[in-house]
């Protein structure tokens, strides 16, 4: 038995910030990064900045870890052609934005970026990506890694670990089919559901705090409206698709035609039917005819 439970991105916009829900929040990054992820603090995030009846095309979180890393959280709705522009975008001004004047090189601070895409983003059946950076040799091969100091000095063992991570959630490529702990989150994100048997990090504290009903009602009203927006976009959104695909083919459909009586203006040329006749049959102009 599954209960439904609110939006992840709604959640992002009003829940996940209350420090009582970290526990959400740690449990989905320390699934996804593999690693044990507490929040220090949210900091604040782009969207924190938008009207408060807005759509929530795109929101975004942006948390610090006990290790004083930066994690950026976007969830997007609606295709985006420049959406990867836009995550290298987001990581470099972290960088720059929490890097202060004057202070050295190796203070830049970790960024994670994690992204959570209802859209269909660039070519990839998968339904969960990771991007690290690696240096390869190009006549040797050979990986480009840490000198022993450098290891010391900065307490990382690879160059990797000094750059961004990008991961990368499609969650419409996800089968339903909750075989890890990971996927059972990625389950949540796409049904908004959390099924009994669950054991995933942080889902128990989701299906405690991001009930419906544990909403007030002005919280509530405000999340139903969104819920209805969400479904007005996703209509006009299939409703355009179909009508370009609609458009496409009659289109198709028009060339098709134009293309069978061209051929059939050429076959009457060969055989040395005379251009009136020619005319006659297909609607083309003398000129048209004599041109083929």
């Amino acid at each position: 038995m599954s209960q439904t439970h609110i939006r992840f991105d709604w959640a992002i916009k009003k829940l996940l910030r209350n420090k009582a829900n970290y526990g959400v929040l740690a449990g989905f990054l320390s699934e996804l990064l593999g690693k044990p992820i507490q929040i220090q603090s949210i900091l604040e995030g782009e969207s924190n900045q938008q009207a408060e009846d807005d759509k929530l095309n795109r929101v975004d979180i942006l948390a610090e870890n006990d290790q004083g890393e930066l994690i950026l959280i976007e969830v997007q709705n609606n295709t985006e052609q420049d959406y990867f522009h836009r995550m290298l975008y987001g990581t470099a001004r972290l960088i720059t934005d929490f890097l202060e004047k004057g202070q050295p090189y190796g203070k830049v601070k970790k960024v994670y970026s994690v992204n959570v895409v209802y859209f269909s983003l660039g070519q990839g059946d998968d339904y969960i990506y990771k991007g690290t950076l690696d240096f390869r040799g190009l006549h040797l091969e050979d990986r480009l890694g840490l000198s022993i100091n450098q290891q010391k000095l900065f307490n990382i063992q690879d160059v990797y670990e000094i750059f961004p991570e990008y991961y990368v959630i499609k969650v419409n490529n996800f089968n339903d089919v909750a075989k890890t702990t990971l996927d059972e989150w990625i389950y949540f994100l796409k049904k908004s559901q959390i099924k009994e048997e669950f054991t995933a990090q942080g889902l128990a504290e989701a299906k405690e705090n991001l009930l419906v009903d544990s909403l007030s009602e002005e919280e509530r009203a405000n999340y139903l409206r969104f819920m209805e927006n969400r479904r007005y976009e996703v209509s006009l959104i299939e409703g355009s698709r179909s009508e370009g695909r609609l458009e496409g083919i009659e289109e198709g459909i028009e060339q098709g035609k134009q293309q069978e009586k061209i051929n059939i203006a050429r076959i009457l040329k060969q055989k040395g039917t005379d251009i009136d006749t020619i005319t006659e049959a297909t609607g083309f102009t003398r000129k048209e005819i004599e041109e083929l």
